[in-house]
Protein backbone atom coordinates (compact mmCIF):
# COMPACT_ATOMS: atom_id res chain seq x y z
CA UNK A 1 0.00 0.00 0.00
CA UNK A 2 1.30 3.42 -0.95
CA UNK A 3 1.50 6.36 1.42
CA UNK A 4 2.37 9.60 -0.39
CA UNK A 5 3.59 12.55 1.66
CA UNK A 6 3.75 16.11 0.37
CA UNK A 7 6.33 18.06 2.34
CA UNK A 8 8.97 20.80 2.22
CA UNK A 9 12.41 20.77 3.83
CA UNK A 10 11.97 24.22 5.38
CA UNK A 11 8.61 23.34 6.99
CA UNK A 12 9.02 22.75 10.75
CA UNK A 13 5.79 20.79 11.04
CA UNK A 14 6.90 18.50 8.21
CA UNK A 15 9.79 17.17 10.30
CA UNK A 16 7.54 16.79 13.33
CA UNK A 17 4.89 15.09 11.19
CA UNK A 18 7.48 12.77 9.70
CA UNK A 19 8.67 11.71 13.12
CA UNK A 20 5.12 11.07 14.34
CA UNK A 21 4.28 9.11 11.19
CA UNK A 22 7.54 7.12 11.44
CA UNK A 23 6.70 6.20 15.03
CA UNK A 24 3.20 5.10 14.03
CA UNK A 25 4.55 3.07 11.12
CA UNK A 26 6.99 1.33 13.45
CA UNK A 27 4.02 0.16 15.53
CA UNK A 28 2.05 -0.97 12.46
CA UNK A 29 2.14 -4.76 12.13
CA UNK A 30 2.06 -4.68 8.31
CA UNK A 31 4.70 -1.97 7.87
CA UNK A 32 6.66 -4.19 5.45
CA UNK A 33 3.72 -3.90 3.06
CA UNK A 34 3.73 -0.09 3.08
CA UNK A 35 5.61 1.95 0.46
CA UNK A 36 6.31 5.54 1.53
CA UNK A 37 6.75 8.06 -1.29
CA UNK A 38 7.94 11.60 -0.60
CA UNK A 39 6.42 14.29 -2.80
CA UNK A 40 7.76 17.80 -3.29
CA UNK A 41 5.93 20.89 -2.06
CA UNK A 42 7.71 24.23 -2.38
CA UNK A 43 6.56 26.73 0.24
CA UNK A 44 8.78 29.52 -1.07
CA UNK A 45 9.80 28.82 -4.69
CA UNK A 46 11.13 32.34 -5.25
CA UNK A 47 13.08 32.53 -2.01
CA UNK A 48 16.69 33.61 -2.41
CA UNK A 49 19.09 31.88 -0.06
CA UNK A 50 20.43 34.31 2.52
CA UNK A 51 22.99 32.99 5.00
CA UNK A 52 23.13 36.34 6.81
CA UNK A 53 19.51 36.59 7.96
CA UNK A 54 18.20 35.06 11.18
CA UNK A 55 14.95 33.14 11.36
CA UNK A 56 13.27 35.74 13.57
CA UNK A 57 14.13 38.48 11.06
CA UNK A 58 12.96 36.32 8.17
CA UNK A 59 9.56 35.81 9.81
CA UNK A 60 9.27 39.53 10.46
CA UNK A 61 10.13 40.46 6.88
CA UNK A 62 8.34 37.74 4.93
CA UNK A 63 5.42 36.91 7.23
CA UNK A 64 4.62 40.40 8.44
CA UNK A 65 5.13 39.49 12.10
CA UNK A 66 6.37 41.71 14.86
CA UNK A 67 9.61 40.64 16.50
CA UNK A 68 7.68 39.41 19.55
CA UNK A 69 5.27 37.42 17.39
CA UNK A 70 8.14 35.87 15.42
CA UNK A 71 10.01 34.92 18.56
CA UNK A 72 6.88 33.41 20.07
CA UNK A 73 6.24 31.37 16.91
CA UNK A 74 9.78 30.00 16.99
CA UNK A 75 9.55 29.12 20.68
CA UNK A 76 6.18 27.41 20.17
CA UNK A 77 7.32 25.21 17.28
CA UNK A 78 10.62 24.44 19.02
CA UNK A 79 8.71 23.20 22.09
CA UNK A 80 6.39 21.15 19.87
CA UNK A 81 9.39 19.57 18.16
CA UNK A 82 11.00 18.85 21.53
CA UNK A 83 7.95 16.79 22.53
CA UNK A 84 8.64 14.61 19.49
CA UNK A 85 12.33 14.19 20.34
CA UNK A 86 13.63 16.79 17.88
CA UNK A 87 15.98 19.54 19.05
CA UNK A 88 15.39 22.44 16.65
CA UNK A 89 18.05 25.16 16.73
CA UNK A 90 16.60 28.24 15.06
CA UNK A 91 19.66 30.28 15.99
CA UNK A 92 21.59 28.19 13.43
CA UNK A 93 18.92 27.70 10.74
CA UNK A 94 20.08 28.94 7.32
CA UNK A 95 17.29 30.53 5.29
CA UNK A 96 17.67 28.67 2.00
CA UNK A 97 15.80 27.82 -1.16
CA UNK A 98 14.89 24.12 -1.07
CA UNK A 99 14.59 23.31 -4.78
CA UNK A 100 17.98 21.57 -4.98
CA UNK A 101 17.10 19.60 -1.88
CA UNK A 102 13.95 18.33 -3.56
CA UNK A 103 16.03 17.31 -6.58
CA UNK A 104 18.23 15.28 -4.24
CA UNK A 105 15.21 13.59 -2.63
CA UNK A 106 13.93 12.52 -6.06
CA UNK A 107 17.37 11.28 -7.07
CA UNK A 108 17.59 9.30 -3.83
CA UNK A 109 14.15 7.85 -4.53
CA UNK A 110 15.44 6.43 -7.79
CA UNK A 111 18.30 4.79 -5.88
CA UNK A 112 16.12 3.46 -3.03
CA UNK A 113 17.27 5.96 -0.37
CA UNK A 114 14.44 8.48 -0.47
CA UNK A 115 13.32 8.27 3.15
CA UNK A 116 16.91 8.42 4.38
CA UNK A 117 17.60 11.45 2.21
CA UNK A 118 14.49 13.26 3.42
CA UNK A 119 15.43 12.61 7.05
CA UNK A 120 19.02 13.74 6.49
CA UNK A 121 17.98 17.02 4.88
CA UNK A 122 15.47 17.85 7.60
CA UNK A 123 18.07 17.21 10.28
CA UNK A 124 20.63 19.27 8.39
CA UNK A 125 18.21 22.21 8.13
CA UNK A 126 16.55 22.32 11.55
CA UNK A 127 19.16 20.86 13.87
CA UNK A 128 22.58 21.31 12.30
CA UNK A 129 22.09 24.68 10.61
CA UNK A 130 23.38 23.49 7.22
CA UNK A 131 22.76 25.36 3.97
CA UNK A 132 20.50 23.02 1.97
CA UNK A 133 20.94 25.13 -1.16
CA UNK A 134 24.72 24.76 -1.19
CA UNK A 135 25.91 22.22 -3.76
CA UNK A 136 28.96 21.06 -1.79
CA UNK A 137 26.81 20.53 1.30
CA UNK A 138 24.19 18.60 -0.66
CA UNK A 139 26.84 16.39 -2.26
CA UNK A 140 28.15 15.52 1.20
CA UNK A 141 24.67 14.81 2.58
CA UNK A 142 23.78 12.71 -0.45
CA UNK A 143 26.92 10.65 -0.14
CA UNK A 144 26.16 10.05 3.54
CA UNK A 145 22.98 8.18 2.63
CA UNK A 146 24.58 6.22 -0.21
CA UNK A 147 24.35 8.32 -3.37
CA UNK A 148 27.28 8.60 -5.75
CA UNK A 149 28.95 12.01 -6.06
CA UNK A 150 28.86 11.82 -9.86
CA UNK A 151 25.10 11.15 -9.86
CA UNK A 152 24.46 14.14 -7.60
CA UNK A 153 26.61 16.45 -9.71
CA UNK A 154 24.87 15.22 -12.85
CA UNK A 155 21.46 16.01 -11.37
CA UNK A 156 22.45 19.55 -10.42
CA UNK A 157 23.94 20.12 -13.89
CA UNK A 158 21.08 18.63 -15.88
CA UNK A 159 18.08 19.01 -13.52
CA UNK A 160 16.44 15.83 -14.77
CA UNK A 161 14.12 15.75 -11.74
CA UNK A 162 12.95 19.36 -12.02
CA UNK A 163 9.91 18.17 -13.98
CA UNK A 164 9.10 15.65 -11.24
CA UNK A 165 9.03 18.47 -8.69
CA UNK A 166 6.64 20.50 -10.83
CA UNK A 167 4.48 17.42 -11.33
CA UNK A 168 4.30 16.87 -7.56
CA UNK A 169 3.25 20.48 -7.00
CA UNK A 170 0.61 20.34 -9.74
CA UNK A 171 -0.69 17.05 -8.37
CA UNK A 172 -0.95 18.59 -4.91
CA UNK A 173 -2.97 21.46 -6.32
CA UNK A 174 -5.28 19.07 -8.15
CA UNK A 175 -6.11 17.05 -5.04
CA UNK A 176 -6.57 20.13 -2.87
CA UNK A 177 -3.37 20.24 -0.85
CA UNK A 178 -3.07 23.75 0.59
CA UNK A 179 -0.52 23.11 3.32
CA UNK A 180 2.06 20.57 4.40
CA UNK A 181 2.73 18.00 5.66
CA UNK A 182 -0.06 16.20 3.82
CA UNK A 183 -0.32 12.40 3.95
CA UNK A 184 -2.35 10.40 1.41
CA UNK A 185 -3.07 6.73 2.12
CA UNK A 186 -3.83 4.52 -0.87
CA UNK A 187 -5.31 7.54 -2.66
CA UNK A 188 -8.35 7.16 -0.44
CA UNK A 189 -7.67 8.75 2.95
CA UNK A 190 -5.68 11.86 3.85
CA UNK A 191 -4.20 13.35 7.00
CA UNK A 192 -3.26 17.01 7.06
CA UNK A 193 -0.62 18.31 9.44
CA UNK A 194 1.52 16.83 12.19
CA UNK A 195 -1.19 14.72 13.83
CA UNK A 196 -0.69 12.47 16.89
CA UNK A 197 0.81 9.03 16.32
CA UNK A 198 -2.50 7.40 17.25
CA UNK A 199 -4.24 9.22 14.40
CA UNK A 200 -1.67 8.00 11.88
CA UNK A 201 -1.91 4.46 13.23
CA UNK A 202 -5.70 4.48 13.00
CA UNK A 203 -5.62 5.60 9.37
CA UNK A 204 -2.90 3.07 8.54
CA UNK A 205 -5.04 0.26 9.93
CA UNK A 206 -8.20 1.41 8.16
CA UNK A 207 -6.54 2.09 4.81
CA UNK A 208 -4.53 -1.13 4.89
CA UNK A 209 -7.50 -3.35 5.73
CA UNK A 210 -9.44 -1.93 2.80
CA UNK A 211 -6.43 -2.12 0.48
CA UNK A 212 -5.77 -5.74 1.46
CA UNK A 213 -9.39 -6.69 0.85
CA UNK A 214 -9.04 -5.51 -2.76
CA UNK A 215 -6.01 -7.68 -3.49
CA UNK A 216 -6.42 -10.75 -5.65
CA UNK A 217 -4.74 -13.92 -4.45
CA UNK A 218 -4.36 -16.96 -6.71
CA UNK A 219 -6.30 -20.12 -6.01
CA UNK A 220 -3.76 -22.92 -6.13
CA UNK A 221 -4.37 -26.54 -7.02
CA UNK A 222 -2.12 -28.29 -4.50
CA UNK A 223 -0.54 -31.72 -4.96
CA UNK A 224 0.04 -33.01 -1.45
CA UNK A 225 3.30 -34.61 -0.34
CA UNK A 226 5.40 -35.18 2.77
CA UNK A 227 5.88 -31.86 4.58
CA UNK A 228 6.22 -30.08 7.94
CA UNK A 229 3.59 -27.65 9.20
CA UNK A 230 4.00 -24.32 11.00
CA UNK A 231 3.83 -26.09 14.36
CA UNK A 232 6.80 -28.28 13.54
CA UNK A 233 4.80 -31.44 12.91
CA UNK A 234 6.23 -33.53 10.09
CA UNK A 235 4.64 -36.44 8.23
Amino acid sequence: MKVEIWSDIMCPFCYIGKRKFDNALEQFSHRDKVEVIWKSFDLAPNLKTDTSIKSVDFLQKHKGMSKAQAQHAIERVTAFAKETGLDYDYDKVVIANTHRGHQLIHLAGQAGFQNEMKERLLKAYFIEGRNVDDVATLIQLGQEVGLEKAAIESEFNESQFAAHIEQDILEARNIGVSGVPFFVFDRKYAVSGAQPEEQFLNVLNKAYSEWYAKQEFPELEVMQGASCDASGNCD
